[in-house]
């Protein structure tokens, strides 16, 4: 039996990590969750490697766009696929890390399951 896509979840406000990681369990994902980018490198560091890494921009810590900086820096994770969720975004003057997926806050389930599913496509 093949195993589900393993998503990194990465999300400094507790509720809203809680809430996107019971439902991508829910739809058959396994999660690991972390709080800022530094969290989540470190679990990085351990070797497993995700399907993709679903990202906040806004985090204490490391932000959003340093912890992508650091995975497209890593020959390892370069290609690992990733799914910014932000509402950092103001009549299109923010500058936004590279990608390969935006989700704006709020996003509804649908905006999620649907980009996820996109990007780390269960077998």
């Amino acid at each position: 039996m093949e195993r589900s896509p393993l998503i990194l979840l990465v999300e400094d406000d507790a509720a809203i990590r809680d809430a996107v990681a019971e439902c991508l369990e829910t739809e058959g994902y396994r999660v690991q969750a972390a709080g800022d980018g530094a969290e989540a490198l470190t679990w990085l560091a351990r070797g497993e490697r995700p399907a993709l890494i679903v990202l906040d921009l806004v985090m204490p810590v490391m932000n959003g766009a340093e912890l992508l900086a650091q995975v497209r820096a890593d020959p390892a994770l370069e290609r690992v696929p990733t799914l910014l969720m932000t509402a950092a975004i103001v009549a299109g003057t923010t500058p936004l890390p590279a990608a390969d997926a935006t989700l704006v806050k709020p996003f509804d389930l649908d905006q999620l399951l649907g980009a996820i599913g996109r990007l780390a496509p269960r077998a």
